[in-house]
């Protein structure tokens, strides 16, 4: 007897190439972006996540990289004043200040160094969040962040299939001439915009999975690809259980059943082979002692460091200091203690 099934699984393409601790995987895009590149990065992988702060629209995303691509710095006349802080529409709030040259010195810090990621890195993972952008009317600029300014001074509108699409290819061409080997993977994010209604969100949302469609339609398979979050989302975990508290957001049961299925798919095997080494590792840096003054932590601390080294001697590439230098620290003021008495 055929065994019945409870979910319809989602086909994910082939990929030809796949990531891994000896690749650079650079994230631009929305909070999904960071949900992915936030699991990479707690698993050592080298990674640069959003360098100008969330980006929910594919307009915002390009304009980032355009931005990546300048050889100049980013300039005060793309500044603007509005509540006590300096603000670019750029980037997100985090980058504003009362002076505007602690603005600028943030805003170019972080371009320089995601500049050179972006020269250099092996992936590219762009994720579109909603069609539906914010024009600001005095000069028509489509914003990433409103910065609290009051919305009449916007109009709002959505990008249709062919502006998106349009954008990304011509866009993707100038990321290769500076950087041949980049690989690029498209995907949506399965977080509804419900503000937009209902109906308009998966309009929007249509939008977005046509013009990336469009877009890897026009460059092939050899350097694009596209991962069906949004796809697993609404069909593998089409149940309530599996978004967070506001039925919006996805819960973190949802955001590891994605992750498992991303890290099959785009990671190397002998990359997730050390996962559970790495977790391991994890879990002691963050173990409180009820007894921190003890033999048994000390013999704790002492496996952990010796964990530490072995990996690292394995995989040099691997960044353990903060890990390495808590084990460190602990295990000699313990020890002296204990040689104190």
């Amino acid at each position: 007897m055929a065994q019945t099934k409870f979910q319809t699984a989602v086909e994910i393409p082939e990929f030809k190439w796949k990531t891994g601790y000896s690749k650079k995987n650079m994230f631009i895009g929305s909070c999904f972006t960071e949900n992915v590149g936030n699991k990479m990065a707690a698993l050592k992988y080298d990674v640069d996540i959003n360098p100008f702060g969330i980006l929910y629209n594919p307009a915002s995303v390009a304009n980032s990289i355009k931005i990546l691509l300048e050889k100049k710095p980013f300039s005060e006349n793309r500044l603007i004043f509005h509540n006590g802080l300096w603000h670019s529409f750029f980037h997100h709030g985090r980058f504003s200040d009362p002076d505007k040259n602690t603005t600028l010195e943030k805003i170019n810090s972080r371009k320089n160094a995601s500049s050179g990621y972006l020269k250099t890195t092996d992936f590219l993972f762009l994720t579109f969040g909603t069609a539906w952008v914010y024009e600001y009317k005095k000069n028509g600029q489509i914003v990433s962040n409103c910065h609290k300014i009051p919305a009449a001074e916007f109009t709002r509108r959505r990008l249709n299939v062919d502006e998106i699409a349009g954008s990304f290819i011509q866009l993707l061409p100038e990321i290769w001439k500076q950087n041949p080997a980049c690989k690029v993977v498209f995907t949506v994010s399965p977080v509804r915009h419900w503000k937009d209604g209902a109906i308009e969100n998966q309009r929007s949302k249509a939008a977005l999975i046509l013009a990336i469609d469009k877009i890897t339609g026009e460059f092939g398979t050899e350097k694009c690809g596209y991962f069906p979050s949004y796809e697993i989302m609404m069909d593998e975990l089409r149940d309530y259980r599996f978004y967070a508290g506001d039925m919006l957001h996805i819960s973190e049961v949802g955001i590891n059943h994605i992750w498992n299925l991303f890290e099959q798919s785009l990671i190397e095997e002998n990359s997730t082979q050390l996962t559970p080494r790495i977790h391991k590792i994890a879990k002691a840096f963050q173990h409180k002692p009820l007894n921190r003054f003890s033999d048994e932590y000390l013999r704790f601390l002492e496996t952990a460091l010796k964990q530490v080294n072995e990996l690292q001697k394995d995989y040099p590439n691997l960044n353990f200091e903060l890990e390495k230098n808590h084990f460190t620290v602990e295990f000699n003021e313990i020890k002296k203690k204990f040689e104190h008495f």
